[in-house]
């Protein structure tokens, strides 16, 4: 399983475990937990980064209509998994 870290407050940083991967409209969206095995709570990431950007900048999706759009796809993507 693909990890990802990024900086949640300046020098703080947190693991997050890719559970899938999908792009839409040009922008890669990562379906996460911080939990590498067993049931953890899933968040979709956003990847921000630009071409020119040395590390990938990436937020956490908090819009309702995107968050429910985003998610659909992914829970289309992983059908058999249960996402609550």
């Amino acid at each position: 399983m693909d990890k990802i870290t990024i900086e949640i407050e300046e020098g703080k940083t947190a693991d997050f475990y890719v559970l899938e991967e999908t792009t839409v409209g040009g922008v890669d969206y990562f379906l996460v937990t911080e939990e590498e095995e067993g049931d953890g709570e899933a968040m979709i990431l956003k990847d921000l980064s630009k071409k020119d950007d040395s590390d990938a900048v990436f937020e956490f999706v908090e819009d309702d209509t995107e968050l429910k759009a985003i998610g659909a796809i992914f829970a289309d993507l992983m059908e058999n998994t249960d996402l609550v």
